[in-house]
Formats: C-alpha cells, structure tokens, sequence
C-alpha cells in the first residue's frame, strides 16, 4: 500500500478522495488497492478512442439508471442500445465471462471493468460490481443513486478491497 501525496496534489479534489477512502477503509480493516499507472501503464485517452469508443461512451451518458443493484442491468443495456445484443448475467457473471486483464496499459475506452465480489452492499458481495471506462482515467457506473462518472483510481480502490478489478470487451467486441 503507497502512501498518496501529500505535496501540491493537496488540494486536488481526488486525491482528497482518495485519502477519504483510503481512512475509510482502513476503519473497516480493508486494504486499499492501489491501481499503478507508472510509465506504458497508462489507461486509453477518450481522445485517442475510435469513433466505435466515442459512440459507446455516447451511449452509456444517454443511458437512463435502472435502480438500485443494477450495475450489470445499466452495462448490459448500454451495449444492447449500442448494438452489440443483449447479454445476461450479473456483474460477477460479466467479470469471469469477459474481464481477463489487469494492466492498466491494457485498458481500453469502452472496456468494462468490474470485480466478482466487494464489500459495498450486501448485493455486491454476492454479485460484484460493474462499470465502463470511458477515457481520460474515468468510469461510469450505476451506483445505489444514480449512473455516475468517478475517477478510476477511486473506483478501482473502493471495488478491489476484496478481489482485483479486472477489464475487457463485452463479448469480446474489440471497439478499438
């Protein structure tokens, strides 16, 4: 576990974040994992995603909440409306079935990313959770209030406490 910076990223909002999470989950005896973008290691730009990328990620902001637990249900129809069928499973379901990489160099805007279990609800335990990575180091997710857009760097700590977050393409559809 490295320690987060304390220097001029002081009063960045996400590495205030961070830190938060990082207390937090300390409380509750969890160790916060730590996503390592160093040098070849870093995730895909929106700005250098294909058009397929920037039109799934299109989708996924138009795409309405479908409640409380739903993340795989928001994931699954955002590529349905997109065009890619529909696929069912839950987000435990979606990790085993299409997320076989960890590297963060791998990852690719309009990826999903997502673990088979985490301590955010009693759902997740059993169910996982899962998002899209939509460039720029940020990943849209349908959260207990809403589809919301966070930082990876938070997604990734607050989800891998239990289990490494992993990514891929839905249905092995390379976007890119």
């Amino acid at each position: 576990m490295g320690d987060v910076p304390q220097s001029a990223d002081a009063s960045d909002p996400k590495v205030e974040r961070l830190r938060r999470l990082e207390v937090l989950l300390a409380r509750r005896g969890l160790p916060m994992r730590r996503l390592a973008t160093g040098r070849g290691h870093v995730p895909e730009a929106l700005a250098s995603a294909s058009r397929d990328q920037r039109s799934l990620v299109v989708h996924a902001k138009g795409f309405p909440w479908p409640g409380p637990d739903g993340c795989a249900a928001w994931v699954e129809g955002v590529f349905q409306w997109f065009g890619l069928g529909l696929e069912r499973g839950d987000a435990r379901a979606l990790y085993e079935r299409h997320c076989t990489l960890a590297d963060p160099g791998d990852l690719r805007v309009g990826m999903i990313v997502a673990v088979p279990r985490c301590p955010a609800s009693p759902q997740a335990v059993r169910h996982g959770h899962v998002g899209i990575y939509v460039g720029d180091g940020m990943v849209m997710d349908s959260a207990d209030h809403g589809v919301r857009t966070v930082p990876l760097a938070l997604w990734y700590g607050a989800y891998g406490a239990w289990e490494q977050p992993r990514w891929g393409w839905m249905r092995g559809v390379a976007l890119a």
